[in-house]
């Protein structure tokens, strides 16, 4: 039974993260056309998401949040989704894929001492280790990915703090509130979650909200907000808490080593890159590295 969790642990973090891997082409066209704004844009995606957990929300089982928690899912709201992707909606127009990668790969290394702070959980050489290992290995990676082109954006000084900005408050995010999550199911704390992150960007986005020509818009801009809602916001922040349920959090954040890898292999898909020798071995530092730190958990078990 246990290791059946464990696995789906693993396939629920693997999932998610190569949805946030797609999220960063997406979010990157959809905020470069200048046809909606960054605050606006997080609207959309917490009210089309918030409104699918409270819709799945009646058929399920009934189970009330208590009172006292409700501060701390708030608190879990604005670290872990209104922050978060406020900051990277924000920077990516800022920020080259390449520095976004590195400075995203940081965020297993803040999520460990967080949680070893606020959890107690236990920092052992192997995890330490394994958290170097992939981190060596994603940067090794990015750094042989890279191809110039004549109209590729320059990293700016903004973009780079609030790409930092961003990876710290998803950190705090997984280290400090595994308690809250673990108390309720995955579509009551979602739909809470969601429903204060648009109860906070609502004052700031409900004018442009109602003068966009929604039917001005062209069809693979509604695609890929409807991909922005369903998959890179409902389905990823399902399954992100599942993750966290079941993996400790420096696991669950070492995922975040997924999105590089997910880029290249659609940027290789689309004839953007090439597959090479130095990618084989980055993409299996990587993953030995998760390797690493999962057994470190079992042996600490």
């Amino acid at each position: 039974m246990e290791r059946t969790n464990s696995i789906l642990g693993h396939l629920a973090c693997f999932t998610a993260y190569t949805i946030f891997g797609l999220n960063i082409v997406v979010c990157k066209d959809l905020t470069s056309s200048g046809a909606i704004s960054p605050i606006a844009l997080f609207t959309i995606r917490s009210l089309g998401a918030g409104a699918l957990f409270w819709l799945i929300s009646l058929f399920l089982p009934k189970q009330s949040v208590e009172r006292r928690d409700l501060p701390k899912i708030f608190a879990a709201s604005v670290l872990g989704f209104f922050l978060t992707q406020m900051c990277f909606l924000m920077a990516i127009s800022r920020i080259t894929p390449m520095d976004c990668s590195i400075i995203t790969s940081l965020s297993p290394i803040y999520t460990m001492f967080i949680a070893a702070y606020a959890l107690k959980e236990p920092l052992s050489t192997q995890k330490i280790g394994g958290v170097v290992l992939s981190l060596c290995g994603i940067i090794y990676l990015i750094l042989n990915s890279v191809t110039s082109t004549a109209t590729a954006i320059e990293t700016t000084p903004v973009g780079v703090l609030l790409m930092i900005g961003n990876s710290l408050c998803f950190s705090l995010y997984l280290g400090i509130f595994k308690p809250t999550i673990a108390k309720y199911s995955v579509v009551i704390f979602m739909k809470w979650t969601f429903l204060f992150a648009s109860l906070l960007s609502l004052p700031f986005s409900v004018k442009e909200l109602f003068t966009i020509d929604y039917a001005a818009l062209p069809t693979s801009f509604i695609t890929e907000l409807a991909f922005l809602v369903i998959c890179a916001t409902f389905i990823t922040y399902f399954l992100i808490p599942v993750g966290q349920k079941i993996l400790r959090p420096t696991l669950v954040s070492m995922y975040s080593y997924v999105q590089p890898i997910i880029a290249i292999v659609v940027s290789i898909y689309v004839g953007m890159d090439t597959l090479s020798w130095q990618k084989v071995i980055a993409a299996i530092t990587v993953f030995t590295g998760v390797i690493l730190v999962s057994y470190s958990r079992k042996k600490a078990a």
